[in-house]
């Protein structure tokens, strides 16, 4: 590895001599294999021989944080420092970035030691509950603890047991929770989490009984918002922004073209696999998040072609079998926050402004014209993957041409 990164044998053969050499060739091939370029090889390989150095490292032991950090910071503040080192800033948080991944991988990184929460074991028995006798999805499952570890963290700190609890307690939470910005829809989601938590936690003998029977959620009204979508002239316009040949381009139009067309969730879009492609009978299946099903769709043959481009021309080599990839080291499948970047970044600057610039304002837009088209609520929900007719009614309060012909309709023929 250091003959491939160094151009100079002596230099190769110097970092071969140092110390924990084994440990240094086996992280850098790591790192070549997601992808990092031969300079940050280089300057990596560097840096280890520098937390070497000020770690004092041996073949054994483990570190802590801290000790990295007060290392970083004499390696940082060092004299006389290099002349091109106008901060001790930027190399102190290189010298942490690089120590904790490389121990890290070693397995050498000794974990900082977590008081754990009094409610740390509750909330571990009710997530086996929900997953296990409840059979909700992960995405579900996320949701609803989010809610529930929120509130518990904030009620058992100080510590104090569940027993004490009171519906006092439980209005203070919402009429903090309305205070600090949540709308009512997410107030409902609160109240739903809470309640389901309390009826499991009543059962269990944790707290007080009627805890549960006291959460009331606020009114909620059926189709109360409408679609956050682009217009379709917005929606072409951004797919057109996608037109040049870079490799990020090609990529981003791939993804652009699923989440327009087939209006995929962001999860069902990162989670498309290489297999899911049948090249041979054009179809593409995905994975629904939300009802853990299958759907298959004609592959188009536009995203057929743009797909084929990207895994042809500007798909990073990697051993992930999921067909969308970051452009930087390290090489990985895209994030929920990667993918709402990219959307929302090529969204802002073309002056697209939805209420919620990214990929679901998208699968709203996909919805809003299918509508348009003519298609029935049935249909738009079977090509949207709802369960629920309910879920897909929303987007009837947005054809605007259809009520444009009511308004326009002449009453006075009916007197």
């Amino acid at each position: 590895m250091f003959t491939e990164i160094f151009e100079l044998s002596t230099t190769a053969q110097f970092h071969l001599a140092q110390p924990l050499a084994r440990a240094r060739l086996d992280y850098l091939t790591h790192c070549a294999q997601q992808g990092f370029r031969a300079a940050t090889l280089r300057k990596t390989a560097q840096f280890l021989l520098v937390i070497i150095k000020y770690l004092d490292l041996q073949e054994e032991g483990d570190i802590s944080i801290e000790q990295i950090r007060a290392a970083a910071d004499r390696w940082a503040t060092r004299k006389p420092r290099h002349h091109k080192t106008k901060s001790p800033t930027g190399p102190r948080q290189s010298f942490a970035s690089i120590a904790l991944r490389w121990l890290r991988f070693l397995g050498r990184l000794r974990k900082p030691l977590i008081q754990q929460h009094p409610c740390t074991n509750l909330i571990s028995a009710y997530l086996e509950y929900m997953e296990r006798d409840k059979g909700l999805s992960l995405a579900t499952i996320k949701l609803e603890s989010y809610y529930v570890k929120d509130f518990l963290h904030h009620f058992c700190n100080p510590p104090r047991s569940l027993k004490s609890l009171s519906v006092a307690d439980l209005d203070e939470a919402f009429l903090e929770k309305s205070r600090g910005g949540y709308t009512r829809s997410s107030l409902c989601v609160f109240a739903k989490s809470l309640r389901a938590f309390f009826l499991y936690a009543e059962g269990q003998g944790w707290c007080k009984t009627g805890l549960a029977d006291a959460i009331v959620s606020p009114r909620e009204y059926k189709h109360e918002s409408l679609p956050a979508g682009p217009s379709r002239n917005d929606v072409e316009r951004l797919l057109a922004s996608t037109n040049a040949n870079t490799p990020t381009d090609i990529r981003d139009r791939a993804i652009l073209m699923l989440l327009i067309i087939y209006g995929l969730r962001s999860l069902e879009l990162r989670r498309l696999r290489l297999e899911d492609i049948d090249w041979e009978h054009e179809l593409i299946r995905v994975t629904r998040f939300k009802s853990r099903c299958v759907q298959v769709y004609p592959l188009s043959y536009n995203v057929g072609e743009a797909i084929l481009s990207y895994l042809k021309e500007a798909r990073p080599f990697s051993q992930y079998r999921e067909i969308f990839l970051t452009r930087r080291a390290p090489i990985q499948p895209l994030s929920g926050s990667g993918l709402m970047n990219l959307v929302a970044r090529r969204m802002q600057k073309l002056g697209i402004l939805p209420k919620h610039p990214g990929p679901h304002s998208l699968r709203h837009a996909c919805a809003t014209h299918l509508l348009t088209q003519g298609l029935s609520i049935k249909e738009i929900g079977d090509h949207l993957g709802h369960r629920h007719p309910d879920s897909t009614l929303t987007y009837a309060k947005v054809d605007i041409t259809a009520l444009r012909r009511v308004a326009d309709f002449d009453l006075e023929v009916l007197l």
